[in-house]
């Protein structure tokens, strides 16, 4: 077997359709769009590389030359970690650990080289919300920019000594006729009581006016302390922007106190549902089955992006007033989705896991995030538990 490092156009073109050969009678694997991966590994589309970002990937051929096997690593400058972690992901194999082992042992040397003392993976040379985590459970279609692997990887990752970081679930749902927790449905009431709170989705100008500063402000408190990154009012447009072409002014509803934006939950249908059409293409014929069946034949199923609170409402029952607030009103009324999936929530932040399970919400799916330590005999922490 023979390592080669991607750096021709050819092997560009090889590391995406190894994987395509790899599943091509998989009928539940959905082909990621080429772009969404090529621009991960280029300074013109991946602004990591300006702040000190680094990728490397690689081929794996068997003695007959055909390509086996594949992976990437990447130092993220962003990550603070308790020792230097870095990343590895995109790592497709056949079933054979040896050639599975050499593909981890490449990752692994290079971080080494780069100064790093451990690598998470599978995961994403940018941010959580995309391809992170080795799908272990619910071998259904993928959601957008999400892992779909065989079951056997789970294998190749623990036998070479990877350990879990963290888990990360997908909750699903029915959109109508579900009931909620009835502590929800109570603290729900006390809040809809108080003429100051006002739940609704945002309409027309408004959308695309103000949505960016509404995001920025509840996103900023919300997360910012657990995520480690604030986000920007510039970013947030850039978010929508991209959702553009899918968004559904239904799915975006925002939770307000005396006019002050201080809850959101951010969904969009969920568009690997049209994009299975397209293989891997969005060029003229790609874009025109992707208009065609988003018209004639749309997603039945949402996708929940991100849910948020601002601290000083948390655990006083906005969450709950807003999501009934939407059942009511929007959900059974308004909406013709079938299911709802929650993007994926980390068993480390079990309060979101709460709200889940009083949303009566079940695990659908479940990803595993590893982590390897080059030194063998220290010992391994997992994720810290949000408090």
């Amino acid at each position: 077997m023979q390592l080669q490092e991607v750096s021709t156009k050819a092997q560009r073109e090889e590391f995406i359709q190894m994987a395509v050969r790899l599943y091509r009678n998989e009928e539940n694997w959905i082909r990621p769009l080429d772009k969404d991966i090529e621009d991960l590994f280029h300074p013109e589309t991946n602004k990591l590389f300006k702040t000190g970002g680094k990728a490397i990937r690689w081929l794996l051929l068997d003695d007959q030359g055909n390509t086996i096997g594949r992976n990437a690593a990447f130092i993220n400058p962003k990550w603070k970690e308790k020792q230097p972690t870095g990343g590895m992901g995109f790592f497709e194999c056949i079933n054979d650990p040896q050639a599975a082992f050499l593909l981890f042992d490449a990752a692994r040397d290079w971080l080494q080289e780069q100064g790093m003392e451990a690598m998470d993976g599978p995961v994403n040379f940018g941010e959580r919300d995309k391809w992170w985590g080795l799908l272990v459970e619910g071998y259904s279609p993928p959601n957008y920019n999400m892992y779909w692997n065989f079951p056997y990887y789970r294998a190749l990752f623990e036998a070479y000594g990877f350990q879990v970081y963290f888990r990360q679930f997908t909750y699903m749902r029915a959109v109508r006729g579900v009931t909620l927790d009835p502590k929800m449905e109570e603290r729900a009431k006390n809040i809809l009581l108080d003429k100051d709170f006002q739940f609704r989705y945002l309409k027309g100008r408004e959308l695309w006016e103000k949505f960016p500063e509404y995001f920025m402000k509840v996103y900023n408190k919300a997360w910012a302390r657990h995520m480690g990154k604030t986000i920007s009012e510039r970013e947030a447009r850039l978010m929508l922007t991209k959702m553009k072409p899918v968004i559904d002014p239904y799915l975006v509803y925002f939770g307000f106190y005396k006019g002050e934006p201080v809850s959101f939950f951010i969904n969009i249908p969920e568009i690997n549902q049209l994009f299975k059409y397209v293989n891997g293409k969005l060029d003229l014929m790609g874009k025109l089955k992707f208009i065609w069946n988003k018209t004639f034949n749309p997603p039945n199923k949402m996708l929940g992006l991100v849910f948020g609170v601002v601290p000083e409402f948390q655990g006083k029952g906005v969450e709950s007033a807003m999501i009934t607030e939407y059942r009511d009103n929007i959900a059974e009324k308004k909406l013709s989705y079938k299911t709802i999936e929650m993007n994926w929530i980390g068993d480390f932040n079990p309060k979101m896991m709460r709200v889940c399970e009083q949303l009566n919400a079940s695990i659908y799916k479940t990803h595993h995030t590893y982590r390897y330590l080059f030194d063998r005999e220290k010992p391994f922490e997992r994720h810290p538990v949000f408090k």
